[in-house]
């Protein structure tokens, strides 16, 4: 059952209860057909009946329900280091309730009777270490969210929960944690529609204080390609392109730098590269990589994502090379010469420009050659050549004995040297 329109009307737990009590000793109906009448009676007048717990007076209480018996324990504990155990039990519980057959129904009644109020506070006061307790709670938060989306009070609630950080402390970024373990609670998040909530954060742009570390948390839940798909289909690739945007406009560094950092990340997922070329994503990246050209973090995370825009992607890199990308790389060599994690970039860069895209070889390498002006820039083109003409050694002769570097006499015995 979806939340209800905004022109729907509503009802009490009280008021529906009194009209069954009614229908019981004023008009002498039996305990089964007084409800059945009430809710036929209510739903004709276009009452919305979502959250109210229908039993028949006499045979249950309302108080029984599962669903608020749940959270009034959870009221109760508030939050005690001796009831995690129990907590998480009942956010276990009520997870349950919620994603069950009468789940629609159950989340409504959750939602009616504060859930959310409730649900929040407990997960922003969960201590550190009490991870089992914050995946449970986060699981919970999420499905009484997802009920409750055109409500403006939650949303702002959620946002003042600042998500993005409990989802941090729960995959245990800084800390050392198992691999697996991170992995499956980063699938458990996506499942649960935490990505579509990062995503929404993302929309609302620079203005909102959470881009940084929703950013950062959504990278960390897309741990694999159906859920960056998913973030794709959620409008988080739109989003992204457009935070890139304004961030060149407005000057912030941080956030091109973790936008350009998710967008890599994103990128990964082979349907995610062409929806990023198609909506402009490579001609963005340049006029980016334009206006923060003298800061290589943010340099080198356009580079990071043209690399992996281009790999296993001739098309990609063709249009890559048209729209600067090479260019680029080679302007960065040569301006930071020093910055050896930027000369590693530009040459795995070129290298998935080059690899399978034989025309743009001669004139990439030339280029880049020129550029390296260090030992450790030449290194990198060592590497890269060796790289290119790895299919067969009469390649790499025929590049080295080419017009396009016989003015600087190079061999491959000299490139050692240099690189010595």
């Amino acid at each position: 059952m979806g939340p209800p329109s905004k022109n729907a009307r509503t009802i009490s737990q009280e008021a529906f209860d009194e009209l069954v009590k009614e229908n019981i000793e004023d008009l002498g109906m039996d305990p089964t057909e007084a409800l059945e009448d009430a809710i036929q009676t209510l739903t004709l007048q276009g009452v919305d009946l979502s959250g109210i717990v229908t039993c028949v007076p006499g045979e249950g209480n309302v108080r029984e329900n599962l669903v608020i018996k749940c959270l009034e324990r959870l009221e109760e504990l508030g939050f005690d280091n001796n009831g995690s155990n129990e907590m998480a039990g009942l956010f276990d519980q009520l997870a349950g309730l919620f994603s069950g057959v009468e789940g629609s129904g159950n989340v409504a009644i959750g939602v009616r009777n504060g859930g959310v109020e409730l649900v929040c506070p407990i997960c922003s006061n969960i201590p550190i270490g009490s991870e089992k307790v914050l995946v449970s709670a986060l699981e919970t938060l999420a499905l009484l969210i997802h009920a409750a989306t055109s409500n403006e009070v939650v949303k702002e609630l959620f946002m003042e929960l600042k998500i993005d950080e409990l989802i941090l402390e729960a995959l245990n970024i800084d800390r050392v944690k198992a691999t697996s373990e991170v992995y499956g609670y980063a699938r458990r998040f996506a499942k649960i529609g935490i990505a579509r909530a990062l995503v929404e954060s993302l929309r609302a742009g620079l203005t909102s204080p959470s881009l940084v570390s929703a950013s950062i948390a959504l990278k960390a839940v897309a741990v694999n390609d159906e859920i960056c798909k998913s973030i794709a289909e959620s409008g988080g690739i739109d989003a992204i392109l457009k935070c890139i945007d304004d961030s060149g406009e407005q000057g912030n560094k941080i956030v091109a730098k973790t936008c350009c950092s998710l967008l890599s990340k994103l990128a990964g997922c082979d349907s995610n590269k062409s929806a990023i070329v198609e909506k402009e994503g490579m001609n963005k990246l340049i006029q980016l990589s334009a206006r923060f050209f003298d800061d290589p973090p943010v340099l080198q995370e356009v580079m990071s994502v043209f690399t992996v825009l281009c790999l296993r992607s001739p098309d990609n890199a063709a249009r890559a090379m048209e729209a600067g990308a090479g260019d680029l790389a080679i302007q960065v060599m040569e301006k930071f010469s020093t910055v050896q994690q930027l000369q590693r970039n530009s040459c795995l860069m070129i290298r998935n420009l080059v690899a399978r895209n034989p025309e743009n070889r001669q004139v990439s390498l030339h280029a880049f050659f020129l550029s390296c002006s260090t030992s450790t820039g030449r290194l990198y083109f060592l590497f890269l050549l060796s790289y290119c003409c790895s299919d067969s050694p009469k390649s790499r002769t025929a590049i080295l004995n080419c017009g396009t570097f016989s003015h600087v006499r190079l061999n491959f015995a000299t490139l050692q040297n240099y690189s010595s």
